[in-house]
């Protein structure tokens, strides 16, 4: 029975020493600042393959957002040169290789890169991270292996450069969402993006682990809003805007609900 329990997982790496080989187990909770533990049938099938790679070396630090149904994984290594890209569906996921693997992993919603880390959105809390973990771990670990380049043909867009035609107004939004308020929302694995302002109201899209997160309106207003008002009074509101498409896959899994619920 012992033989066939899996209370935790040991990884395997090698070291050299004196010119020989010496085995380092390294409890798999090391992969994360949280206590991490991995059962036999969570593991990815090609485990044994990836635990007598290289790579395997990479620390990978696991955090907590504000969102539960997002995690935000900082792989130790950079990933974007500079910006933030989210991507909502497998298919905007085609221009990046690694957003492409990690939608491969059944329960992935969305996949957020940042600067220096991951976000990573389950589909609802009936999935368990423990299961999706081991996955996510491997598909990260594999790539930055291969030497791949994080994109294959999207440049992340500078929504908040400021353009001849800005007003003054503007320019100081984008200055403050760029240098006051965007590097706090990307420390809990998310980030906004400025899609315009008219008649004394902002436009944000959100995107990463405040995109559908419980909290997402508490920022907006106390957070996000109360800060440009501070310093740009002639602001009246902050609000979200969500993509077409956003809304098409709202709509319709509202209708699954409905149906199921019929």
């Amino acid at each position: 029975m012992a033989a066939r329990r899996y209370a935790s997982s040991i990884l395997t790496m090698f070291a050299i020493r004196n010119g020989r080989s010496m085995p380092l187990h390294v409890p798999l909770r090391c992969l994360s600042m949280q206590t991490y533990t991995v059962h036999r049938n969570s593991l990815p099938r090609n485990y044994i393959k990836h635990v007598f790679q290289p790579v395997r070396s990479m620390f990978i630090q696991t955090l907590d957002t504000p969102n539960p149904n997002s995690l935000k994984f900082i792989p130790g290594v950079p990933v974007l040169e500079s910006g933030t890209i989210n991507f909502s569906s497998a298919r905007e996921g085609l221009s990046s290789p690694l957003a492409k693997n990690l939608f491969r992993i059944d329960g992935i919603k969305s996949v957020f890169l940042g600067p220096d880390f991951i976000t990573i959105s389950r589909e609802n809390d009936d999935i368990e991270w423990s299961v999706l973990k081991p996955d996510i771990y491997a598909v990260i670990m594999d790539f930055f292996a291969s030497g791949i380049p994080i994109l294959s043909e999207y440049e992340p867009a500078s929504d908040t450069a400021i353009q001849p035609e800005d007003s003054e107004t503007v320019a100081m939004i984008k200055e403050l969402l760029d240098t006051r308020i965007r590097p706090t929302v990307q420390e809990d694995g998310g980030d906004i993006v400025y899609m315009g302002y008219d008649d004394g109201v902002v436009k944000l899209k959100m995107q990463g682990a405040c995109d559908s997160c419980p909290s997402a309106t508490v920022t907006l207003k106390h957070g996000i809003q109360n800060m440009l008002q501070f310093y740009i009074p002639e602001i009246q509101a902050v609000e979200q805007i969500e993509d077409e498409a956003d809304t098409i896959s709202q709509q319709e899994f509202e209708k699954f609900e409905k149906t199921l619920d019929g």
